[in-house]
């Protein structure tokens, strides 16, 4: 059974018919990502998925059980972790603070402790600045503090919005090497990213977007060899 799996979702924003009968699935333990241009639906999906936009029609199932036109806050309860894009941390609150705030369904303090240091211990420049206010960190850094919190609720799958937005290239390997030390700890991944490149290197399959339809999928090395995929998204070879 699926971690995550969508069938024919449609979401409209009034006239605007936004998602078009999106269909995917992801497995436990993949990474998956979900390619696009702009407006092409990326983040409406990942939305509809965290119970931010409602589907007007269509089914999303987390591990089996329907969570379209549940709360959002529900569907953390449930498990799936959001990564937003643009990080929306919380800027006067120290590390330590936003972090705990990925834990607010939780109310064993030990058990957020826990949780905490273990997120600390995976990225040890947010332990180095634990008490320092998030919005003094550098934009590698709060997108560290972004995951880090979304994985406070041990989430059974994670959506990762644009995680290289605004990231200087050698942060962005960075944020790429996260990502795949979370994999490889058993983290399932759903990801929207800009640089496709690097999105098809660290994901096992993959699904193409263009105006709310799902036009393209497959394994990621063959996605990154398709000759549409790469005039679109991967700009020509030298």
């Amino acid at each position: 059974m699926p971690v995550l799996e969508l069938e024919s979702v449609h979401v409209y924003y009034g006239p605007i018919h936004a998602l078009r009968g999106v269909s995917l699935t992801v497995e436990r333990g993949e990474i998956v990502t979900l390619l696009g241009a702009n407006g092409a639906g990326k983040t409406t999906t990942l939305r509809s998925i965290s119970g931010l936009i409602r589907p007007a029609r269509g089914r999303i199932a987390l591990e089996g059980r329907n969570i379209a036109g549940l709360p959002p806050h529900e569907i953390v309860k449930l498990g799936v972790g959001h990564v937003p894009e643009g990080r929306r941390i919380f800027p006067r609150l120290s590390v330590e603070e936003n972090l705990a705030l990925g834990a607010f369904t939780i109310t064993d303090r030990q058990e957020i402790r826990r949780r905490l240091e273990e997120v600390l211990q995976l990225f040890p420049r947010l332990a180095e600045r634990r008490r320092q206010q998030g919005g003094t960190l550098s934009g590698g850094e709060q997108q560290m503090l972004a995951i880090g919190r979304a994985l406070m609720m041990q989430p059974r799958i994670m959506l990762l919005d644009e995680p290289s937005m605004g990231l200087a290239p050698v942060l962005v390997e960075s944020i790429f090497e996260v990502i795949q030390r979370l994999n490889q700890r058993g983290t399932t991944i759903l990801l929207v990213e800009q640089n496709a490149r690097m999105a098809l290197e660290v994901a096992h399959r993959g699904y193409v977007l263009e105006t709310g339809s799902i036009v393209l999928e497959g394994p990621a090395a063959e996605l990154a060899h398709d000759p549409r995929v790469q005039a679109a998204y991967l700009g020509a070879r030298e």
